[in-house]
């Protein structure tokens, strides 16, 4: 009798086991779809975010709608440039050897675009920080004539007329409403999961990696002469400083004073992170420098004096060739290869 019950018992596990594991797999299984499931962890020694998801719970199917609306170039008004179109993943997200961005019909910006990691932590968006929630980002190129050209009330027409669109939309937001709030919403998903803190720098300071003699003097160094603009974990203050670039009159562009209209802002722009530096080139609000050493080099001999200049490069920062190295060396190791490589950011297929 028990031997008869111990076959049914396993009869009847195997019938549950194969009902179950025929069951078609979600649309957006994160193990298939991205390679791992998304979720929101402050790393260790970081501060606390900005951008905390409170309004906008990170789910799964919020993060892939965001992922998908990223990538699609039916935000501008050709339908040919995406987000990642200037944001490209291997290289931090950046335009790698685009000093401006550039939009629809081949048009530049005035401004080069940066990498976009670690965005829930940011204060203020763009150069000037004329922006101050993550949510509100997207619009600014989506609009700009030079960068998509487009319209939200058009974009909202195309998203909306798209079934794919709408099955996704229903499953993040409960019902089919395509709106510019649910867009960006999504977006905000997307960009605000992109967490890059793997880096041997970050490896290191975990206690988990090492780092060459010339890479920890270049650490030591970086302290002394940069580590009070671009502090460490984030490598950057969020402030908005004048680091001493000539003017460049076929942009004239005002920086910071173009957000508040204050003089003492003048040509200020935001201090940069430097996490993925070495990925992120070319260098600056305007992409004029097209390697770190010309970067450092700017820092130690061509300083452009002004009345709004940053008090601390009034002098420049002195530095030996041998040092300028050192430094550079560090720079690298702020590389995270995990993040972009990382199957989760890049381009659905």
């Amino acid at each position: 009798m028990k031997k008869n019950l111990g076959i049914i018992l396993f009869v009847a596990c195997w019938i549950v086991v194969a009902v179950v594991g025929c069951k078609p797999d979600p649309s957006l299984d994160p193990q298939q779809d991205n390679g791992g499931p998304v979720a929101f962890e402050v790393p260790q020694g970081w501060p606390q975010p900005v951008y905390t998801f409170q309004n906008n719970v990170l789910t799964q199917d919020g993060f892939q709608l965001g992922r998908k609306l990223f990538y699609d170039t039916r935000l501008s008004r050709d339908n040919t440039i995406s987000c990642a179109s200037c944001h490209q993943q291997f290289a931090a997200f950046s335009h790698l050897d685009h000093p401006l961005s550039h939009g629809i019909n081949g048009l530049f910006g005035k401004r080069n675009a940066p990498g976009l990691f670690n965005e829930a932590w940011l204060p203020t968006f763009f150069w000037d920080g004329g922006v101050i929630n993550m949510e509100n980002q997207p619009i600014n190129p989506i609009e700009n004539p030079v960068e998509m050209d487009e319209t939200m009330p058009e974009v909202i027409a195309k998203v909306g007329a798209d079934a794919d669109y709408i099955k996704r939309f229903k499953a993040v937001f409960g019902d089919q409403e395509v709106n510019s709030q649910r867009i960006f919403k999504a977006l905000a998903q997307f960009m605000g999961a992109m967490i890059s803190s793997n880096s041997r720098y970050d490896q290191y300071a975990r206690g988990t990696g090492s780092l060459s003699a010339q890479e920890l003097n270049g650490l030591t160094l970086f302290r002394a002469k940069c580590g009070s603009c671009h502090k460490e974990p984030m490598f950057t203050d969020y402030s908005f400083r004048n680091n001493g670039l000539i003017p460049d009159a076929s942009l004239n562009d005002s920086g910071r004073a173009h957000i508040t209209g204050l003089a003492e802002d003048m040509r200020k722009f935001k201090v940069p992170s430097l996490r993925n530096v070495d990925l992120t080139r070319p260098y600056t609000h305007d992409g004029r420098f097209n390697t770190l050493d010309a970067m450092l080099e700017h820092y130690r001999t061509g300083i452009y004096q002004s009345a709004t200049l940053d008090t601390s490069l009034r002098n420049g920062i002195q530095m030996t060739d041998n040092e300028k190295q050192d430094i550079i060396a560090f720079l690298k190791t702020l590389t995270d290869t995990t993040f972009v490589k990382d199957p989760r950011f890049a381009e659905p297929k």
